[in-house]
């Protein structure tokens, strides 16, 4: 099991990186990438001190952990400065928070957000079939989710991936120990949304190219 979204205390996450990486680690999981909530307020503060973490961690854990950001309600017209801000500060993974349909995000943030060089599209709400094809065409990433009200649209997004070929991944958007989940979990909330065990594992195969 690999979970792409999570948070530690570098935002509204409770724990810190190396009990969040160790935490995860008990649950089963192989993989990990912390994902903190950040704009050009915070993204430089972020950054660089989650590569640092992760950097020991890979050394001494069984678990590979690897930096990485959740851009969040960032204004659609600066999406794409916000991200490439990100990566020249060396996140490995860049998220975005998507159009949940439990939070007023912008409309306009899932397409701004796919048009950037992001990695994954995180709880995009009531996406559109022209977006999920622009995901697939920009080779992004749309979630299901495990995360309590983001995951009330997971339905949907599953369907237009099918629909289009977008890719998905399953992430647990982990704020405190209770969100982490293990394999067992993570297959039943896959097909609770209308996918297949088969698809659960093509899933992995999509998060595990993070880490090659």
């Amino acid at each position: 099991m690999i979970d792409l979204h999570t948070h530690s205390i570098f935002s509204d996450g409770v724990l810190i990186p190396s009990e969040l990486a160790r935490r995860a680690e008990y649950k089963g999981l192989t993989g990990l990438a912390i994902t903190d909530h950040g704009d050009s307020s915070n993204i430089d503060f972020i950054i660089p001190r989650i590569i640092s973490v992760t950097e020991e961690l890979n050394r001494v854990l069984k678990i590979k952990v690897i930096p990485g950001i959740e851009i969040t309600h960032v204004p659609p017209s600066l999406i794409s400065d916000t991200v490439k801000k990100a990566r020249s500060l060396g996140a490995k993974i860049v998220v975005l928070h998507g159009e949940t349909i439990v939070e007023p995000v912008a409309k306009g943030t899932n397409y701004a957000a796919l048009e950037a060089d992001i990695d994954i599209l995180a709880h995009p709400g009531m996406i559109t079939e022209e977006e999920a094809k622009i995901a697939k065409k920009n080779d992004v990433m749309l979630e299901i989710t495990a995360r309590k009200g983001h995951s009330l649209t997971n339905g949907h997004v599953a369907a237009i991936a099918k629909k289009t070929g977008a890719k998905l991944v399953i992430n647990t958007d982990s704020h405190e120990p209770a969100d982490l989940i293990d394999v067992h979990m993570a297959r039943q909330i896959v097909c609770g949304a209308g996918l297949t065990h088969n698809d659960f594992e093509i899933m992995q195969e999509n998060a595990a190219s993070f880490f090659k």
